[in-house]
Protein backbone atom coordinates (compact mmCIF):
# COMPACT_ATOMS: atom_id res chain seq x y z
CA UNK A 1 0.00 0.00 0.00
CA UNK A 2 1.31 3.49 -1.08
CA UNK A 3 2.47 5.43 2.32
CA UNK A 4 0.74 8.52 1.05
CA UNK A 5 -2.75 7.08 1.06
CA UNK A 6 -2.02 5.29 4.24
CA UNK A 7 -1.70 8.78 6.10
CA UNK A 8 -3.67 8.26 9.10
CA UNK A 9 -3.96 10.48 11.74
CA UNK A 10 -6.09 10.44 15.38
CA UNK A 11 -6.15 13.98 15.83
CA UNK A 12 -9.54 15.63 13.65
CA UNK A 13 -7.57 19.02 12.47
CA UNK A 14 -5.04 16.31 10.22
CA UNK A 15 -6.63 14.11 7.79
CA UNK A 16 -4.88 12.45 5.11
CA UNK A 17 -7.26 14.05 2.61
CA UNK A 18 -6.56 17.75 4.27
CA UNK A 19 -2.65 17.88 2.25
CA UNK A 20 -3.69 15.50 -0.51
CA UNK A 21 -6.34 18.36 -2.02
CA UNK A 22 -3.95 21.28 -1.14
CA UNK A 23 -0.78 19.69 -3.46
CA UNK A 24 -1.24 22.34 -5.94
CA UNK A 25 1.68 24.46 -7.54
CA UNK A 26 2.47 27.51 -5.16
CA UNK A 27 4.55 31.01 -5.81
CA UNK A 28 5.45 30.87 -2.16
CA UNK A 29 7.42 27.42 -1.53
CA UNK A 30 6.54 24.24 -0.06
CA UNK A 31 5.48 23.59 3.23
CA UNK A 32 8.68 22.62 5.92
CA UNK A 33 9.30 20.92 9.13
CA UNK A 34 10.93 23.81 10.51
CA UNK A 35 8.66 26.05 9.46
CA UNK A 36 5.81 23.96 11.16
CA UNK A 37 8.05 24.21 13.83
CA UNK A 38 8.28 28.01 13.92
CA UNK A 39 4.75 28.23 13.62
CA UNK A 40 4.01 26.45 16.18
CA UNK A 41 6.27 27.84 18.40
CA UNK A 42 5.22 31.37 17.95
CA UNK A 43 1.22 30.23 18.00
CA UNK A 44 2.29 28.67 22.20
CA UNK A 45 4.18 31.79 22.71
CA UNK A 46 0.81 33.37 22.05
CA UNK A 47 -1.59 30.93 24.21
CA UNK A 48 1.08 31.72 27.09
CA UNK A 49 0.61 35.62 26.67
CA UNK A 50 -3.13 34.97 26.54
CA UNK A 51 -3.46 32.90 29.36
CA UNK A 52 -1.36 35.43 31.54
CA UNK A 53 -4.62 37.69 30.97
CA UNK A 54 -6.82 35.67 32.35
CA UNK A 55 -4.76 33.78 34.95
CA UNK A 56 -4.29 37.19 36.58
CA UNK A 57 -7.96 38.14 36.52
CA UNK A 58 -9.95 35.47 37.17
CA UNK A 59 -12.98 36.90 37.73
CA UNK A 60 -13.32 37.98 33.56
CA UNK A 61 -15.98 35.38 32.61
CA UNK A 62 -16.76 37.33 29.79
CA UNK A 63 -13.13 37.47 28.35
CA UNK A 64 -13.17 33.15 29.13
CA UNK A 65 -16.65 33.19 27.06
CA UNK A 66 -15.11 35.16 24.52
CA UNK A 67 -12.03 32.86 23.92
CA UNK A 68 -14.66 29.99 24.10
CA UNK A 69 -16.59 31.03 21.36
CA UNK A 70 -13.82 32.74 18.96
CA UNK A 71 -11.46 29.80 19.40
CA UNK A 72 -14.25 27.43 17.86
CA UNK A 73 -14.62 29.90 15.11
CA UNK A 74 -10.89 30.43 14.51
CA UNK A 75 -10.97 26.31 14.21
CA UNK A 76 -13.56 25.86 11.95
CA UNK A 77 -12.02 28.94 9.95
CA UNK A 78 -8.63 26.73 9.51
CA UNK A 79 -10.29 23.34 8.95
CA UNK A 80 -12.52 24.61 6.33
CA UNK A 81 -10.21 26.95 4.57
CA UNK A 82 -6.47 26.24 5.45
CA UNK A 83 -5.18 29.54 3.37
CA UNK A 84 -6.78 31.52 6.31
CA UNK A 85 -4.29 29.66 8.92
CA UNK A 86 -1.82 32.39 9.03
CA UNK A 87 -4.49 34.34 10.74
CA UNK A 88 -7.23 32.20 12.45
CA UNK A 89 -4.26 29.64 14.03
CA UNK A 90 -2.83 32.84 15.99
CA UNK A 91 -7.09 34.05 16.75
CA UNK A 92 -7.13 30.32 17.80
CA UNK A 93 -4.34 30.43 19.95
CA UNK A 94 -4.82 33.76 21.70
CA UNK A 95 -8.14 32.81 22.12
CA UNK A 96 -7.51 29.27 23.85
CA UNK A 97 -4.79 31.01 25.87
CA UNK A 98 -7.25 32.74 27.78
CA UNK A 99 -9.45 29.78 28.47
CA UNK A 100 -6.43 27.76 29.44
CA UNK A 101 -5.75 30.59 31.51
CA UNK A 102 -8.47 30.89 33.68
CA UNK A 103 -9.11 26.72 33.78
CA UNK A 104 -5.46 26.92 35.13
CA UNK A 105 -6.04 29.60 37.63
CA UNK A 106 -8.93 27.58 39.07
CA UNK A 107 -7.20 24.37 39.65
CA UNK A 108 -3.88 25.92 40.65
CA UNK A 109 -6.06 27.86 43.58
CA UNK A 110 -7.50 24.46 44.27
CA UNK A 111 -3.60 22.80 44.15
CA UNK A 112 -1.40 25.17 44.60
CA UNK A 113 1.99 24.10 42.25
CA UNK A 114 -0.20 22.00 39.96
CA UNK A 115 -0.44 24.47 36.72
CA UNK A 116 3.43 24.33 36.38
CA UNK A 117 3.55 20.38 36.89
CA UNK A 118 1.26 20.39 34.35
CA UNK A 119 3.02 22.78 32.07
CA UNK A 120 6.72 20.93 32.57
CA UNK A 121 4.91 17.68 31.79
CA UNK A 122 2.97 19.03 28.38
CA UNK A 123 6.01 20.26 27.02
CA UNK A 124 8.61 16.92 28.80
CA UNK A 125 6.02 14.54 27.25
CA UNK A 126 6.44 16.32 23.72
CA UNK A 127 10.38 16.55 24.04
CA UNK A 128 10.54 12.38 25.12
CA UNK A 129 8.36 11.70 22.17
CA UNK A 130 9.43 14.06 19.81
CA UNK A 131 12.85 12.00 20.16
CA UNK A 132 11.59 8.48 20.27
CA UNK A 133 9.90 9.37 17.16
CA UNK A 134 13.02 10.55 15.51
CA UNK A 135 15.32 7.82 16.86
CA UNK A 136 13.08 5.11 15.45
CA UNK A 137 12.13 4.18 18.67
CA UNK A 138 8.28 4.38 18.28
CA UNK A 139 7.80 2.91 14.70
CA UNK A 140 4.25 4.23 13.33
CA UNK A 141 3.02 1.45 11.89
CA UNK A 142 -0.32 1.31 9.92
CA UNK A 143 -1.59 -0.92 13.21
CA UNK A 144 0.01 1.81 15.25
CA UNK A 145 -2.10 4.45 13.69
CA UNK A 146 -5.02 2.58 13.36
CA UNK A 147 -4.99 1.88 17.57
CA UNK A 148 -4.59 5.58 18.26
CA UNK A 149 -7.46 6.84 16.37
CA UNK A 150 -10.04 4.05 17.47
CA UNK A 151 -8.60 5.11 21.00
CA UNK A 152 -8.97 8.44 20.73
CA UNK A 153 -12.57 7.98 18.56
CA UNK A 154 -13.53 5.76 22.24
CA UNK A 155 -12.69 8.86 24.54
CA UNK A 156 -14.02 11.26 22.21
CA UNK A 157 -17.30 9.08 22.68
CA UNK A 158 -17.27 8.50 26.37
CA UNK A 159 -16.54 12.55 27.01
CA UNK A 160 -19.60 12.90 24.46
CA UNK A 161 -21.89 10.84 26.54
CA UNK A 162 -20.79 12.48 29.77
CA UNK A 163 -21.40 16.03 28.60
CA UNK A 164 -24.98 15.02 27.53
CA UNK A 165 -25.64 13.26 30.75
CA UNK A 166 -24.34 16.76 32.44
CA UNK A 167 -27.06 18.53 30.81
CA UNK A 168 -29.23 17.15 32.09
CA UNK A 169 -27.73 16.83 36.02
CA UNK A 170 -25.77 13.08 35.72
CA UNK A 171 -22.91 12.36 34.68
CA UNK A 172 -20.32 9.34 34.20
CA UNK A 173 -19.21 9.96 37.70
CA UNK A 174 -16.52 7.45 37.85
CA UNK A 175 -14.14 9.17 35.38
CA UNK A 176 -13.94 12.11 37.80
CA UNK A 177 -13.48 10.92 40.49
CA UNK A 178 -10.37 10.30 42.68
CA UNK A 179 -11.07 6.54 42.66
CA UNK A 180 -8.18 3.61 41.35
CA UNK A 181 -10.63 3.50 37.72
CA UNK A 182 -10.67 7.49 37.90
CA UNK A 183 -6.72 7.76 37.89
CA UNK A 184 -6.69 4.81 35.75
CA UNK A 185 -8.98 6.49 32.79
CA UNK A 186 -7.21 9.90 33.47
CA UNK A 187 -4.00 7.74 33.07
CA UNK A 188 -5.14 5.66 29.74
CA UNK A 189 -6.39 9.05 28.41
CA UNK A 190 -3.63 11.12 28.75
CA UNK A 191 -1.60 8.36 26.94
CA UNK A 192 -3.86 8.01 24.10
CA UNK A 193 -3.18 12.35 23.68
CA UNK A 194 0.66 11.74 23.79
CA UNK A 195 0.01 8.96 21.17
CA UNK A 196 -1.45 11.29 19.21
CA UNK A 197 1.50 13.86 19.19
CA UNK A 198 3.61 10.88 17.61
CA UNK A 199 0.93 10.69 15.12
CA UNK A 200 0.71 14.26 14.05
CA UNK A 201 4.76 14.61 13.86
CA UNK A 202 4.48 11.49 11.09
CA UNK A 203 1.85 13.52 9.50
CA UNK A 204 3.24 16.26 9.05
CA UNK A 205 6.29 15.22 8.11
CA UNK A 206 4.95 13.03 5.57
CA UNK A 207 2.69 16.51 4.86
CA UNK A 208 6.43 18.32 3.82
CA UNK A 209 7.24 15.19 2.07
CA UNK A 210 4.49 15.33 -0.50
CA UNK A 211 5.42 19.04 -0.90
CA UNK A 212 2.18 20.87 0.53
CA UNK A 213 1.83 24.26 0.15
CA UNK A 214 3.83 26.69 2.42
CA UNK A 215 0.48 28.06 4.53
CA UNK A 216 -0.06 23.98 5.58
CA UNK A 217 2.67 25.08 7.80
CA UNK A 218 0.15 27.14 9.47
CA UNK A 219 -2.66 24.04 9.48
CA UNK A 220 0.47 21.60 11.03
CA UNK A 221 1.13 23.98 13.73
CA UNK A 222 -2.37 23.92 14.30
CA UNK A 223 -3.22 20.07 14.65
CA UNK A 224 0.10 20.18 17.11
CA UNK A 225 -1.64 23.01 18.93
CA UNK A 226 -4.82 20.80 19.65
CA UNK A 227 -3.29 18.32 20.46
CA UNK A 228 -0.78 19.84 23.25
CA UNK A 229 -4.05 21.72 24.56
CA UNK A 230 -5.86 18.52 24.92
CA UNK A 231 -2.96 16.60 26.61
CA UNK A 232 -2.11 19.59 28.89
CA UNK A 233 -5.92 19.54 30.13
CA UNK A 234 -5.78 15.98 30.86
CA UNK A 235 -2.61 16.02 32.76
CA UNK A 236 -4.32 18.77 34.83
CA UNK A 237 -6.96 16.65 35.71
CA UNK A 238 -4.81 13.58 36.63
CA UNK A 239 -2.27 15.51 38.44
CA UNK A 240 -6.22 17.07 40.42
CA UNK A 241 -7.15 13.25 41.31
CA UNK A 242 -3.91 12.07 42.64
CA UNK A 243 -3.56 15.13 44.72
CA UNK A 244 -7.08 14.42 46.19
CA UNK A 245 -5.70 10.60 47.34
CA UNK A 246 -2.94 12.09 49.30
Amino acid sequence: MNRHLALRSGNPALKTSTFKKHLVASTEGSMSISGTVNKTGFSLLLVIMAASITWNNPAQSGLIIFGFIVGIIAAIITIIKPKMGYMSVPIYALSQGLVLGAISRMFELQYPGIAVQAIFLTFGTLGALLLAYKSGLIKVTENFKLGVVAATGGVAIVYLINFIMGIFGSGIGLIHSSSNFGILFSLVVVGIAALNLVLDFDFIEEGAEMGAPKYMEWYGAFGLLVTLIWLYLELLRLLAKLQDRR
